[in-house]
């Protein structure tokens, strides 16, 4: 035989490692799509039926440990995902992984697709399997795209409102010696929650909600006092350097003992800062600060952060969220002024009310004028109103609405909240939100018919009595009993009826949110 008929025999004869892939390829267009959206859901599996198997167990082998790596840890390791989700650096490699992973997924989805699909078909079988391939392909890539953006909003979002201890200052936080565990010598964390009021037309930037919340750090049971807006002679702490320009509270004494409106609590954050910038040192937030130190003297609590929400901001939120649950015991007026005091535009009648009713839902408009409407009602009620907003928000922020509207919820916080809380406790802040959620919140009641009837000369001294007394209560003080559940009846679930709180006591504000038409919302 010459060695050009050999040659030519060497060529005729196929490589069986060129036809071995031939055997695994599916008879059908049908099967293959099939096979196909298999290798898509188990990833790896595609390969393995095309006849890549080293690839194939590889890809497989990989994505079951994957799996049950994030199970592992989610279940497990709660701590390690908290740190990541609040750390920029890890947070930006976490959006670099999910991308890669998708990409990968797509090419495996591709590639077994190629290895499955008959190797002649028709015209119309190839359009339908690239068609099935590119919504494969597309089904990947939303999710990833999804997942991607709203990890680097949570980056941007930690990034823009959370600085770190060394790129922040302030005049009054403590000073992080454990961030993995800030709270080992400290039993309760007081945080001072500030709505401030800047919207279009107001002059200058007021504090209308300030509201102390008193976590239990082992507990997370939570306790809440609420400040009144016309609070005048707000004491300052002996060693600020406030108390030398106002040893006897923020009031003008030249005045006379009458209301001074530029001398309310709600007036202190903007005036300050004006009439002594840089009095308490280097510091992003004077108005802030200045707060949290008259609030400290006031109510004997060492105020350790403050979160600062722009109401405009407050109603994004709430609207991202889908809205929130309240129970509506009176009229709300939407709108209105009395024409007094700083930043006011004139006497002006409300251009609506929120109508009563049990378990109303509130967009974030009307939720907005539910916690601040005062037109006509008391300063008490708006402030329990407050209280009750900030429950149901707390109480609508499920999962489920927070992994679809997150985006939106992180781009409203990031525009208009201010904090001093530094990154390195976050991990530990978030597992203390998640306890706060699950505890008891309550309120404390600092009885205005006798501490403060008006504001012009509030007893401090005697809400530092109520307050301690709440909060740290006499051992073996009986308790009231729950009321038991019935074991037969009707599977209706009975609108809660509101109990009334003794003056000077602590009052669960479940109770204190529930529903009670006989409320008037003006104190009387």
């Amino acid at each position: 035989m010459s060695r050009s008929t050999r040659a030519a025999g060497r060529r005729a004869a196929p490589r069986a490692g060129r036809s071995r892939p031939r055997s695994h390829r599916a008879r059908t267009a049908s099967k293959a799509i099939g096979l196909t959206l298999v290798s898509a859901l188990v990833p790896g599996s595609g390969l393995l039926m095309g006849g890549r198997k080293k690839l194939g167990a590889f890809v497989l082998t990989l994505s079951i440990g994957l799996l049950l790596i994030g199970a592992y840890v989610g279940l497990t390791h709660r701590d390690s995902v908290l740190a990541i989700a609040v750390s920029p650096r890890q947070l930006l490699i976490a959006t670099f992984a999910v991308v890669v992973l998708g990409v990968c997924w797509i090419w495996v989805v591709i590639a077994s697709h190629k290895l499955i699909r008959p190797v002649s078909m028709t015209y119309t079988g190839r359009l339908a399997g690239s068609m099935v391939v590119g919504l494969l392909c597309f089904a990947i890539a939303v999710p990833t795209t999804v997942a991607a953006q709203t990890v680097m909003a949570q980056r941007d979002l930690v990034g823009s409102v959370f600085q770190s201890e060394g790129n922040s200052k302030s005049a009054t936080r403590p000073k992080v010696t454990n961030a993995k565990d800030p709270w080992e010598k400290i039993p309760r964390l007081n945080l001072l929650l500030l709505g401030a009021d800047d919207g279009i037309g107001r002059t200058g930037v007021r504090t209308d909600t300030v509201i102390v919340a008193s976590i239990d750090t082992k507990t997370g049971n939570t306790s809440l006092i609420s400040l009144s807006r016309n609070w005048m002679r707000m004491p300052f702490p002996a060693d600020s350097p406030l108390h030398k320009v106002y040893p006897d509270g923020f009031w003008d004494p030249s005045q006379g003992n009458i209301e001074q409106p530029e001398y309310y609590l709600d007036a202190m954050y903007d005036n300050i800062p004006k009439a002594h910038p840089g009095i308490l040192g280097q510091t992003d937030n004077e108005g802030a600060d200045a707060v949290k130190l008259a609030a400290s003297a006031a109510l004997g609590l060492d105020i350790d952060y403050y979160m600062q929400v722009n109401l405009a901001g407050f109603r994004q939120i709430i609207d991202a969220l889908g809205g929130i649950t309240v129970n509506v015991n009176y009229r709300v007026p939407i709108g209105g002024d009395y024409g007094q005091g700083p930043g006011t535009n004139g006497h002006k009648l409300p251009s609506g009310y929120i109508e009563p009713g049990p378990n109303q839902k509130l967009d974030g408009y009307h939720a907005l004028w539910f916690a601040r409407g005062r037109y006509g009602l008391s300063d008490p009620s708006r402030q329990e109103r407050q209280r009750c907003t900030i429950h149901a928000l707390v109480n609508s922020a499920s999962p489920q609405a927070l992994v679809t509207s997150y985006q939106e919820i992180a781009k409203a916080s990031k525009e208009l909240l201010r904090t001093d809380i530094p990154q390195e406790i976050l991990p530990a802040f978030i597992q203390l939100a998640l306890k706060v959620k699950s505890a008891k919140v309550t309120n404390i009641d600092l009885d205005k018919n006798k501490n403060f009837p008006t504001g012009k000369n509030p007893d401090y001294t005697a809400m530092q009595q109520i307050i301690q007394k709440s909060l740290n209560p006499v051992a073996g003080t009986p308790t009231a009993k729950p009321t038991k559940k019935p074991t037969t009846g009707t599977t209706k679930k009975p609108t809660p009826t509101k109990t009334t709180a003794t003056p000077g006591t602590a009052q669960n504000l479940n109770d204190a949110c529930a529903y009670n038409p006989n409320e008037t919302g003006t104190g009387n």
